[in-house]
């Protein structure tokens, strides 16, 4: 049976490069934008049922066009809790299957953003946060082609504040240098291998 370790981090943290640092170390990464996506493409599981409730949210392509999809939620905020009834069983019928799938990994890494939000904490094994200064966030996300301050602080609006996930983390992965977060990713598995039971 694989260790469960979720993966979280709010915006900006440096939660991809620590999942790239697991893979690259040889363990299956399951990554839940991606699952978004897959299930939101041409033929995906939830292009069915989002669009017989938003009928606009349609793509040209066949998929679910993510970004008509934003703006009726914007217009109608409430419609938010009935796409998430559709797409989170979807993700999480995805997530169960990648586990399954790896189950005779030693440890199954779980790239979750919104993991605490979603009271997922409660299906994993442990849970590592990637965590950097508030100044570093803000200036690596400003960054990106089209990010503004206004939303930046909707999207920051929508996650649980960082200090409350590092109080909730079993582990802290430090995201200021790729050096640093890779010894304390080595240090985590080393510690998980060391407890969990041979089989």
């Amino acid at each position: 049976m694989s260790f469960r370790l979720g993966l979280t981090g709010s915006i900006g943290m440096g939660k991809s490069t620590a999942s790239g640092i697991f893979r690259k170390l040889g363990h299956p990464v399951w990554d839940a934008d991606a699952a978004v996506h897959q299930i939101y493409a041409p033929n995906g599981a939830a292009v069915g049922p989002v669009t017989a409730e938003f009928p606009a949210a349609r793509g040209t392509d066949g998929g679910i066009d993510r970004q008509a999809l934003k703006g009726l939620l914007a217009q109608n905020p409430a419609a938010l809790q009935r796409l998430e009834a559709i797409v989170h069983p979807l993700v999480a019928a995805d997530r169960n299957a990648f586990v399954a799938a790896n189950r005779d990994a030693p440890v199954v890494v779980l790239d979750i953003p919104l993991l605490f939000e979603n009271g997922l904490e409660q299906e994993m094994d442990g849970v590592a946060v990637v965590s950097a200064p508030e100044e570093v966030q803000r200036a690596r996300v400003l960054a990106r082609p089209g990010m503004t301050a206004d939303t930046l602080e909707f999207i920051l609006s929508r996650q649980m504040p960082d200090a409350e996930k590092r109080r909730r983390a079993s582990w802290i992965i430090p995201a200021l240098t790729l050096e640093g977060a890779e010894a304390t990713i080595m240090d985590i598995l080393a510690e998980i291998m060391a407890e969990k039971p041979h089989a």
